[in-house]
Order: structure tokens, then C-alpha cells, then sequence
């Protein structure tokens, strides 16, 4: 098996980096935020986040490919880091602490691109979790300061925490009568959204959560983190992995149903 030791201190390093410069623009009263294509948020500090991230990895990888949200591809090769500087802008730019960076280092197989070291780095909140593939997955200050986390072990619906992002997304797409029956099943459920939800289905807080729409390096770390804690982590549509545009990750045991109630066939 592949040793990822070094690039797991590694992906530890780029978000310290990054750390630094979000939490130096949060809550900046002058901070610049503009509107993209897709009528999202993006600010002044996730393109300096994404910009430092990618010097740090000309230098320290040159050879790998990167991937990010603001900055798009660049390099071709089977190792390739795939980024989003913050995720939760509008949190982000409302002064809202939910938000982190996502690291992923992905590498080409059978299958294609599969993650292999995620770091989710929350600092608003003072959280980071992480996982490398074999490793485990792991919450803490640091490396060296850390605690293993698993997912739970509750097996009924009618006993489970299900976290989402929002009602409109499931509405969006025709899915919201599923959706809403889920919630109904569910003994719990909480809209704590964005990274926030698949890190506590990571350490067993929650149960079962899922989106309808997202991008690769929304979902990269966030799936080797949920794996490596015992966890599924597939699409709606049932794929492994974070490849189907949208995500549904559980403790395993609730996977099946919550699929059902939230599958990709309208």
C-alpha cells in the first residue's frame, strides 16, 4: 500500500497557510466580494487561499496536477490536488463561522480519480479533521494532537440525525416530496450545511446526510474523511466516491434508505 505520510503533513501545511489568510479577511469591513457566472459569491480571500495553496504546491509538487474552484486545472498526470479555498463563502462573507478549506490529493486507478488525503479545515470554528487513505480519518488541533473518529452505529431511521444544506436544491431538481419524507422518517434532522454535515457523519454525531448539487472539490476531502471514519460516501445515484455532482454519505448502515428516499431517478 502507498504511503501517504508526507503528503498528509503536507496537506496540513497548505491549510495552515490557508488558515491564515481567511482568518485575516473574516470579518473584514472591507472586504471584496464578487458576483461569478453561476450568480455565486467569491471573494478577495478565497482567490489569495487558492493562490497560496498553489504556489505552495509549485514548490513542493511540482510534479502533480491541481485542481481548484476559482482557478480551474492545471497539470495533467495520475496525482492531482484538488482544492476550494472556502467552502460556505456566503457564510464566509456575512461573518458566519461555518466555512472551511478543502485539501484532496486524488490519484488515478482503475476507476479513475479517487481521493486519497483530505484535510478539512475549519479554523472560524477551530476544527480540522483529516484522513489519508489506510490511515484512518482523524480530528484535532494537529497532527501530533489528534483523536481518531468513527462513524455511529445506529441502524434505524426513526432513531438517526439527518443534516442537510437546504430545502430549495431538492425543490430544484423534483425531489423535494423525497426528500421531506426522509426528514419525516428521521428522528433528527438539522441544516447545518456546506463540509459541516459529512465531517459530523465522520465522527458519529449525525447519521446521514446529502446534497443535490456539488462540484469535485466540494466533495474530495470530505469523502476520504467519511470513508476512512467507516462511513459510505457515494452520489445519489448510488457511485462510490465523489464523482456524481451530488453526495449522500451515512455511518453505512442507513445507506440503503437513504438512498431510496433520495434517488437520483425523480
Amino acid at each position: 500500500m502507498a504511503d501517504y505520510h508526507d503528503d498528509l503533513r503536507l496537506a496540513h501545511v497548505l491549510a495552515d497557510a490557508a488558515d491564515a489568510a481567511t482568518m485575516d479577511r473574516f470579518k473584514a469591513l472591507d472586504l471584496k466580494v464578487e458576483t461569478k457566472p453561476d450568480m455565486t459569491p467569491v471573494s478577495e480571500a478565497d482567490r489569495h487561499a487558492e493562490e497560496l495553496i498553489r504556489g505552495h504546491l509549485a514548490r513542493a509538487r511540482p510534479r502533480d496536477a491541481v485542481l481548484g474552484e476559482e482557478y480551474g486545472v492545471e497539470g495533467t498526470g495520475p496525482r492531482r490536488w484538488v482544492i476550494d479555498p472556502i467552502d460556505g463563502t456566503k457564510n464566509y462573507v456575512r461573518g458566519v463561522p461555518v466555512w472551511a478549506t478543502l485539501i484532496a490529493l486524488m490519484e488515478a486507478g482503475e476507476g479513475g480519480y479517487e481521493p486519497v488525503v483530505g484535510v478539512v479545515s475549519a479554523p472560524a470554528l477551530g476544527r480540522r479533521w483529516w484522513a489519508a487513505k489506510g490511515l484512518g480519518a482523524y480530528t484535532g488541533r494537529s497532527l501530533t494532537s489528534a483523536s481518531r473518529i468513527q462513524v455511529s452505529k445506529v441502524a434505524k431511521l426513526a432513531d438517526a440525525s439527518f443534516a442537510y444544506s437546504s430545502l430549495s436544491g431538492w425543490e430544484e431538481r423534483g425531489r423535494l416530496d423525497g426528500f421531506l419524507d426522509l426528514t419525516r422518517a428521521c428522528w433528527r434532522t438539522r441544516a447545518y450545511g456546506d463540509f459541516w454535515p459529512y465531517m459530523m457523519v465522520a465522527e458519529g454525531a449525525v447519521d446521514i446526510c446529502a446534497e443535490p448539487e456539488l462540484s469535485l472539490w466540494d466533495m474530495a476531502a470530505t469523502a476520504i474523511v467519511v470513508q476512512e471514519a467507516g462511513g459510505t460516501f457515494t452520489g445519489l445515484d448510488g457511485r462510490p466516491g465523489p464523482h456524481s455532482g451530488n453526495a449522500a454519505a451515512s455511518n453505512g448502515l442507513l445507506h440503503e434508505e437513504l438512498l431510496a428516499y433520495l434517488s437520483a431517478k425523480p
